[in-house]
């Protein structure tokens, strides 16, 4: 239970403390909101290719994880069809911004519970391992936060509202840490699939939606040039934490 609560609180404040921004985020201009989707997108792509495809490369393979990928961006193509079968109608400009808040949420949740597997894993083999994945899932979650909570404040969201759902998408990974506890090192093989399928999912949503979201907003070099910014930034706090 120790383990499931660490697990439930790094991800709640992880991806809480960038879906804080939320409160920040008052009348803001269009370019402003396209550099911060911009930067979102460049964070979320570096994680993905420096934490995520790397660590189930180490524990799953190349064959697994290429699978794992390919599956998950498959899952977030037919979840994408689902939500606008689902609306039932064209979306309005502010709904496309939901939709994108929607699926990056799913996807951030996805993402949560293969680490909150390696956390309830390390911990099962040695406590200083768990605390240490812990603090390192902790930091990496924040940029999560602030990709999502920018388009649901363009989208209209108030900013509690926002705020509480990103909370929310970081509350799979208690489930993962109780998981990863009671199976411990028979987990890692299911880790590492996990972690693939999250990172494809979270490709199709920066390629498929952030991406040309930042574009739709303001039509100048702004959302690449921060594109390009967040990529640094992620590989920064990939490899220094």
């Amino acid at each position: 239970m120790q383990t499931t609560l660490i697990g439930f609180m790094v991800g709640v404040l992880g991806t809480g403390a960038g879906g804080s921004m939320a409160f920040f985020l008052r009348n803001p201009t269009k370019r402003f909101l396209s550099a911060i989707i911009g930067l979102s997108s460049g964070l979320m792509v570096a994680i993905v290719t420096f934490e995520l495809i790397p660590e189930a490369f180490a524990i799953g393979g190349v064959l697994l994880t290429t699978v794992g990928i390919a599956l998950g961006a498959f899952a977030a193509s037919y979840i994408d069809i689902l939500i606008s079968s689902l609306w039932k109608k064209s979306f309005s400009t502010k709904q496309g911004y939901i939709k994108t808040a929607i699926l990056l949420g799913i996807g951030i949740a996805l993402h949560n519970f293969p680490e909150g597997l390696a956390i309830g894993s390390g911990f099962s083999a040695q406590t200083r391992l768990g605390v240490g994945l812990a603090i390192v899932i902790a930091l990496h979650n924040m940029p999560e936060g602030l990709a999502m909570v920018t388009p649901m404040r363009v989208g209209g969201y108030s900013s509690k509202k926002a705020f509480l759902l990103t909370l929310l998408a970081g509350a799979p990974m208690g489930l993962g840490a109780f998981v990863g506890g009671l199976i411990g090192e028979f987990a890692y093989d299911f880790i590492g699939v996990c972690l693939a399928f999250a990172g494809g999912t979270m490709l199709y949503i920066t390629f498929g939606e952030l991406i040309p979201r930042a574009k739709d907003l303001y039509s100048g070099r702004i959302s690449t040039i921060f594109s390009i910014l967040g990529f640094i930034t992620g590989i920064a706090i990939s490899k220094i934490f």
